[in-house]
C-alpha cells in the first residue's frame, strides 16, 4: 500500500572520525538500509582512503549511494547533491529499502532535508578567495562585516562559524543580495519525516581517534593514493584537493612539508574541522545524541520514530 505520508528518513550526523560509518553498518545488519553519503569529501573518486570511504567488503553489507563518483576537478554543490540524493533515495525506497543518510556536511543535510533557497551557483573563484582570507584573518572580522550587510542572518550564527559566515558573504558578493533576502523566497514542501541521530564523543577521545585514523590511512596507502590522483589532476585549486588530508598531502608531495609536518597539520586541521561540525550540529535542537557504540539504543530510537502508520521493513537478526 502506498502511503501519502512523507518518507521516513533516519539521518546519522556527527563530526569527522566519530564512528558514523561503523555505526551505520551495524544498523544495516539489523534493518534493510541503503546508506546515502552526505560527506562532501567522500564523493571524490580518487581519494577513497584519505576520505575514509567504505571498503568493498563494507559495500557488500548494503547499498552505498553517492560515494566515490566525482572526479577531483569537479565540485558538487549542495543543490546538485540534493537532487542526486533525492533521486537515489526514491529508487531505494521503491525497492523496499530504508534510505538512511550518513555524513557530516551540514549544508548537504540542510539542502536535502529542508530544501535550499533558490540561490544561484557562486563562482568557485569567489568562494576560494573568501575562504582563504577567512582562514588567515579569522571569522570574527568577517562576521562583523556580515552584521553590517545582513544583520538578520548574522544574529542567527556564531561569529566563529566560519563556514556559514563565508557562505553568506560569498552569496552577497556573487549576487548582490543578502542571505536573508534569498531565504525569504518560497521553497518546495519538505518531502521527508526526518529522524536526526547525532553521534558524539568527548573531544579528547575524538582527538585520539583522529590521530589513530591518520596513521591508519598512511599505512593503507594514503600517500600512494594521492600520488596517483596528482597524475590525473595536478591542479592544486581543484575542488577535490581542498579536503582535509588531501590538501596536506598535496603540500608534502610538492616538497613544502616533510612527513612529520604533514601529519601534524593534518591532525590540527581535522581537529578544527571536527569542532566546527560539533558547533553546527549542537545548534540543532532536533538532534538526539548517542555514543557511536550505542547501536542498540539507536535501533530503539529508529523504531520509536516509525510511528505514523507505515510498517518498518522486516527487522533482520545480526549475522552470527
Amino acid at each position: 500500500m502506498v502511503s501519502d505520508l512523507p518518507v521516513f528518513l533516519p539521518c546519522l550526523l556527527g563530526p569527522t572520525g566519530c564512528g558514523k560509518s561503523a555505526a551505520a553498518l551495524t544498523l544495516a545488519r539489523m534493518f534493510p538500509l541503503s546508506l546515502v553519503n552526505a560527506d562532501s569529501r567522500q564523493v571524490y573518486r580518487d581519494f577513497p582512503i584519505i576520505t575514509a570511504q567504505p571498503t568493498e567488503a563494507e559495500k557488500d553489507v548494503c547499498p552505498h549511494l553517492l560515494y566515490g563518483f566525482l572526479p577531483t576537478e569537479k565540485k558538487l554543490g549542495a543543490g546538485e547533491y540534493s537532487r542526486l540524493a533525492r533521486t537515489a533515495m526514491a529508487r531505494e525506497e521503491a525497492g523496499g529499502r530504508l534510505p538512511t543518510v550518513v555524513g557530516g556536511t551540514g549544508l548537504y543535510f540542510r539542502s536535502l532535508i529542508e530544501g535550499l533557497a533558490p540561490i544561484p551557483e557562486v563562482p568557485e573563484e569567489i568562494s576560494r578567495r573568501l575562504r582563504e582570507r577567512c582562514r588567515l584573518e579569522g571569522s570574527e572580522p568577517f562576521h562583523a562585516r556580515l552584521a553590517e550587510i545582513d544583520p538578520e542572518y548574522a544574529a542567527k550564527i556564531h561569529p566563529k562559524d566560519r563556514q556559514r559566515v563565508c557562505r553568506a558573504l560569498e552569496v552577497f558578493e556573487a549576487t548582490g543580495r543578502t542571505f536573508s533576502w534569498w531565504h525569504a523566497k518560497p521553497r518546495l514542501p519538505k518531502p521527508y519525516r526526518v529522524l536526526k541521530i547525532g553521534l558524539s564523543l568527548p573531544m579528547p577521545e575524538l582527538e585520539r581517534r583522529l590521530a589513530l585514523r591518520i596513521e591508519w590511512m598512511l599505512e593503507k596507502g594514503a600517500l600512494e593514493e594521492a600520488e596517483a590522483a596528482l597524475k590525473l589532476c595536478p591542479d592544486p585549486k581543484a575542488p577535490g584537493w581542498s579536503g582535509i588530508g588531501c590538501a596536506e598531502i598535496f603540500l608534502f608531495l610538492r616538497g613544502e612539508l616533510n612527513l612529520a609536518e604533514c601529519r601534524a597539520l593534518w591532525l590540527k586541521n581535522s581537529r578544527a574541522y571536527a569542532k566546527r561540525q560539533i558547533t553546527w550540529f549542537r545548534a540543532d535542537r532536533e538532534i538526539v545524541f548517542f555514543r557511536p557504540e550505542e547501536t542498540d539504543k539507536i535501533c530503539e530510537y529508529i523504531l520509536q520514530g516509525w510511528n505514523e502508520g507505515k510498517i518498518l521493513p522486516e527487522k533482520k537478526l545480526p549475522p552470527a
